[in-house]
């Protein structure tokens, strides 16, 4: 009642209104103040983190929460009158527009904020335009001498650094990658187990430095984690100047376009296209634009918890999420953060880079000259999983009426800038005849794909069209076949697509038809686009040129697409193809259905990526603490390797790899624990959310909660939560919390005494050193999901011993999150009454593992690791914080 009669302040509203049961909380939100008034600026969501931010003194405890609110508004408005303000441009007009849409901040800081003397220029106009520039020459051959690497290693880590023997090794190694190619098809292909501690990152950015200097090519490094995405910009700092004299980076970060500011949606969010507490976002975003480094939004320098106050998709909006880009034809074009760091890259010494983004470039980038030709795979044990993404096809309702979208336009009411090929390629059109009736044709073929409310459709037994009519049988079928459960417990269900009934495979061979309709007139239209550009009218300028380029490379997309799309069709029916694993899908969430789809998937992923991404490459390392498969307590032999090679591509192509293993110089003998705890019984929550509780308590917070099932998270944490924050025990959680993950984990390594709750994300990447993480607890052991793929892999790979492999590598990752520096300490647990003794090799060698009972634990957890004391707050009998 206080909230709703009064503004109040408070920081991170959401996560507030959450907590309370109170959806429709407002007021003076200090973090909404903070991104206005410091734009691209970090700080930690939480009342610690900020007067970190601002200056102020922490908060010791809940009582001085209040005060420090009111000291943040005061130093954020002694900000805006400060004559060193650094974030002034531009402030005053935004903060006219945020007048206009009622922003609760707008009033308090418009006496503060002076109106320029002289009119402030709008964001599109002060950004900087890129600029062309010459093909970089093809690099130097050369060769790197061990002692100069270990020259050059001593360089970044500096005089004053432990010389750790593993860590020059580990650089020499990956020196080899940079020799010259003996063959074509046949690159230097080395993995390299680097353990936690030894200095991988420095350990290959030493050679890659030294040999972008010799021969002034490009290193491509591509992570699975935007974390790790983070450090490595950090560390290359120790290589690389900010800037050359000449002004451009060296150091360039490549993300997919989904990940950048759009200026032309941004423009359309500021002129209309988004209304209410969006159009504060959008207002928010663009004083964001205006000091940004690069344009990232997603893991960048936007503020990860920006978008979650607004409670809306808006920052997707923002984003070229859909493939919609008009190139060339933008007007903000010469602006365009994406094509900056296209551009950039092409330049630049050291590009950072992602799994994903990598392996589409190598496939489809629009400047085959510009593939990546040396490449270091960091966290290399997931380039397996993100092959299986990039290579897979799928034909679904959503993916299906996105192309519509792109083909036609977008439905008459929609809002927003879309525009189909039409409008898109009026100008061509209207100059050659033959490329306007393919254009023509297109878009009539293309109404025959589903629309607005196909799944309702679905669900009424009333499809349009024959690519709707195939889903529909699909649907039918996947409900008739589950055998699952999935369909009373409301998770997703599939069926394989083998023996299907005659009703999808003759709409299948309909539908098949209809996209070979539209791939046909698209391929005409491809054709007239390159005559064009071949012998170009006199009116064709260089922008318009650099439009109709953009038009083919995103034709040739679509073109591939759905020629995917009728290879999967086709195959329906038929002989199954051993290559591919194929299957049908509802997907649905808490009994919800959100899509149909048929699914193909290569078997041995690897295949497609060895071909597509190492055999043009030159050189190549996968590099990971988790590479090998410890079978059995300090096996070191080839059976260790077979699982890493296999999963890296070097078994189809003709080149042996280089195999490296360095170990972790940490002491975990003495500085960890594994606790496998055997009295909680499988599937009685309460006892297990009484588990959680009580090991959160006994460890004073600082606990890592790992879940298998998303239900069981948010049931445990519903138990929990209230609690332990009365007894000043902060528990957080994916799933549950409106926060993105990414900030959830800066409010976790904040706060010592916060714990955080999540799934297989966490488990991953999570880069907490110190005593913020003491102590990970996983609620059991992590099966993997007996999906159609699995199954079928697990049959190709060995039954059981498949199943051990992929159980031990994600163990040893969630293990190596407790232990992060040699002053780490903590305890790994398990909640699981009958753990596998041959799962255990998991574990670093020399770790102790005991099986205990849970108040066993509970005293272990309570003494430290090896019966020392606890080196953090622990919690009396009534709750309250003891010293």
């Amino acid at each position: 009642m206080a909230a709703a009669d009064t503004p109040v302040l408070l920081i991170n509203a959401p996560l507030v209104a959450s907590r309370l049961g109170y959806p429709d909380l407002s007021g003076l939100d200090l973090l909404e103040a903070f991104a206005f008034i410091h734009p691209a600026r970090f700080c930690v969501p939480t009342p610690r983190g900020l007067a970190e931010a601002l200056g102020l003194p922490v908060p010791t405890g809940d009582d001085d929460v209040p005060e420090m609110l009111q000291r943040a508004a005061g130093a954020l408005i002694a900000a805006c009158r400060d004559p060193e303000w650094f974030e002034r441009e531009g402030a005053w007009s935004a903060l006219q527009s945020l007048e206009r849409l009622r922003w609760p901040w707008a009033q308090v800081l418009k006496p503060h904020v002076a109106k320029p003397e002289k009119a402030e220029r709008w964001l599109f106009a002060r950004l900087p335009e890129w600029e062309e520039a010459a093909d970089r020459p093809a690099p130097r051959q050369v060769e790197l001498t061990p002692p100069a690497v270990v020259e050059q290693l001593a360089k970044l880590t500096g005089e004053a650094a432990e010389q750790r023997e593993g860590q020059r090794a580990y650089a020499q190694d990956a020196a080899r990658i940079f020799a010259p190619r003996s063959a074509p098809g046949r690159p230097h292909l080395a993995l390299a187990q680097a353990g936690t501690g030894i200095g991988k990152t420095l350990g290959y950015l030493a050679p890659a430095s030294l040999w972008a200097a010799q021969s002034g090519g490009t290193v491509w490094v591509s992570t699975f984690t935007k974390n790790l995405q983070r450090q490595l910009r950090a560390e290359s700092r120790r290589a690389w100047p900010a800037k050359r004299a000449d002004g451009t980076p060296p150091v360039v970060v490549r993300k997919g376009r989904e990940n950048y500011l759009c200026l032309l949606n941004l423009e359309d969010a500021l002129q209309g296209g988004f209304a209410g507490r969006a159009a504060i976002l959008a207002q928010l975003v663009a004083r964001w634009g205006a000091y940004t480094r690069d344009g990232d939004m997603v893991g960048g320098d936007l503020p990860g918890w920006l978008g979650t106050l607004f409670r809306k998709r808006g920052i997707a909006a923002l984003t070229d999420s859909r493939g919609e880009c008009i190139y060339a034809g933008c007007p903000h074009y010469r602006k365009c953060f994406i094509e900056r760091a296209a551009r950039d890259s092409a330049q630049a010494d050291l590009v950072i880079a992602n799994h994903a983004l990598v392996m589409v470039n190598a496939a489809r980038a629009r400047d085959p000259n510009q593939r990546p030709t040396r490449l270091i795979f960091d966290e290399g044990h997931h380039v397996f999983d993100a092959a299986d993404s990039t290579f897979a096809a799928t034909l679904s309702g959503q993916e299906a009426i996105e192309l519509r979208r792109w083909i036609i336009g977008p439905e008459r009411e929609a809002r927003g800038r879309r525009r189909g090929l039409a409008a898109r390629l009026a100008e061509i059109a209207s100059y050659d005849e033959a490329g306007a009736d393919a254009i023509a044709a297109a878009c009539k073929a293309g109404q025959l794909l589903p629309s607005e409310g196909w799944l309702q459709r679905l669900t009424e037994n009333a499809p349009f069209g024959p690519v709707e009519a195939l889903l529909g049988a699909v649907r039918a079928a996947t409900y008739a076949r589950d055998e699952s459960g999935g369909i009373e417990a409301g998770y997703a269900i599939e069926t394989e697509a083998a023996g299907l009934p005659g009703e999808v495979i003759e709409a299948a061979s309909a539908a098949a038809e209809a996209l070979a309709a539209i791939r046909v007139p698209l391929i005409r239209l491809g054709g007239r686009l390159e005559a064009i550009l071949a012998d170009p009218p006199d009116w064709l300028d260089a922008q318009g040129r650099a439009r109709i380029e953009g038009a083919r490379f995103a034709l040739t997309w679509r073109i591939d697409l759905i020629a995917a799309w009728e290879a999967l069709l086709d195959r329906l029916g038929g002989p199954a193809d051993p290559e591919f694993v194929d299957w049908l899908a509802v997907d649905r969430s808490d009994a919800r259905e959100f899509d149909v789809a048929i699914h193909r998937r290569w078997l041995d992923p690897m295949k497609p990526f060895a071909r597509v991404v190492l055999e043009p490459a030159h050189g190549v390392l996968l590099t990971s603490a988790t590479l090998t498969d410890r079978t059995t307590e300090g096996d070191t032999s080839q059976a260790q390797w077979a699982s890493a090679i296999a999963r890296s591509g070097a078994a189809h192509i003709d080149s042996a790899p280089l195999l490296s293993a360095a170990t972790s110089p940490f002491d975990y003998a003495s500085r960890a624990e594994v606790l496998i705890v055997t009295d909680i019984k499988k599937g009685d929550l309460p006892a297990l959310a009484g588990a959680y509780a009580r090991l959160i308590e006994a460890s004073g917070g600082g606990v890592l909660g790992i879940f298998t099932a998303i239900r069981r998270l948010r049931a445990v944490y519903g138990r929990i939560a209230d609690r332990l924050a009365r007894a000043g025990l902060p528990v957080y959680a994916q799933h549950v919390d409106p926060i993105d993950t990414g900030t959830l984990v800066d409010i976790f390594r904040d706060d010592p005494r916060a714990s955080l709750l999540g799934t297989d994300a966490l488990r991953d990447g999570v880069d907490v050193p110190g005593q913020s993480l003491r102590c990970v607890v996983l609620e059991q052991v992590p099966w993997p999901r007996p999906d159609i793929l699995h199954k079928a892999r697990r049959a190709a790979g060995g039954g059981s011993q498949y199943d051990d492999r992929i159980i031990r590598a994600k163990l040893a990752q969630a293990f190596g999150r407790l232990i992060r520096s040699k002053d780490d300490a903590g305890h790994f647990i398990v909640l699981s009454p009958a753990f596998p003794t041959r799962l255990l090799s998991a574990f670093p060698p020399g770790t102790p593992v005991l099986r205990v009972t849970l108040d066993e634990a509970l005293q272990r957890l309570a003494a430290g690791v090896g019966g020392t004391q606890a080196a953090h707050p622990s919690v009396g009998a009534q709750g309250a914080l003891l010293p």
